[in-house]
């Protein structure tokens, strides 16, 4: 198969699968960490507290990335990680580690992508109800919008939500991701709002 030469060559990660830290630096709980420590979960009780390490290791990452002359890469942000309760306190630190990354991947030519949120809600928001209190997509507007703000000096292209299906549907109606719900009408409920928080985003 011949590619144009114009093809964009790249990776992607997800904040809780990757970058671990996940008590480091003023990071709130987000609804994985509370999901993979419940048992029967996840198999084998695993979890992403140290997870590959990312938050610590990112200049190793980005140097392997640019030794396979990745071009481009998409990292997903960690809201609890920038905000850890959901809302206005914002963790300096957080923003710090991000812009660190965004940083070293420019410098070694590589096109920063960022997704929005990957499933890591922060758990202060899910125990106001998460994705079935519509409240949340404001919030979400909100936090895009600061986000973008925040690097859209260096970030350029941006994807709202990962895979809203497996949010809404695996974590609110069958209940095999985070938050774990098991319910039909949440699971139809989560979508809708997702889907309205990736409209009100977009803005």
């Amino acid at each position: 198969m011949n590619f144009p030469d114009d093809f964009t060559w790249g990776v992607a990660t997800s904040s809780y699968q990757i970058e671990g830290a996940a008590h480091t630096d003023g990071r709130g709980p987000s609804i994985w960490d509370t999901f993979s420590y419940t048992p029967g979960k996840v198999v084998g009780g695993e979890h992403g507290d140290v997870a590959c390490d990312h938050y610590n290791r990112y200049p190793q990452d980005v140097a392997l990335m640019k030794d396979l002359g990745v071009q481009a890469y998409r990292f997903s942000i960690a809201w609890p990680r920038l905000y850890p309760q959901g809302d206005k306190q914002r963790e300096q630190r957080g923003f710090d580690f991000y812009n660190r990354l965004i940083d070293a991947l420019l410098e070694a030519g590589i096109e920063p992508l960022a997704t929005l949120y990957h499933w890591d809600l922060p758990q202060h928001i899910e125990d106001q109800g998460g994705w079935l209190n519509r409240k949340t997509a404001y919030l979400f507007q909100d936090y895009a919008d600061k986000i973008s703000r925040a690097f859209g000096d260096r970030v350029h292209s941006y994807a709202t939500l990962n895979e809203p299906f497996c949010s809404a549907f695996l974590g609110y109606e069958k209940g095999i991701h985070a938050p774990g719900i098991a319910d039909v009408v949440a699971g139809r409920r989560a979508a809708h709002h997702l889907l309205l928080a990736h409209g009100l985003a977009l803005q």
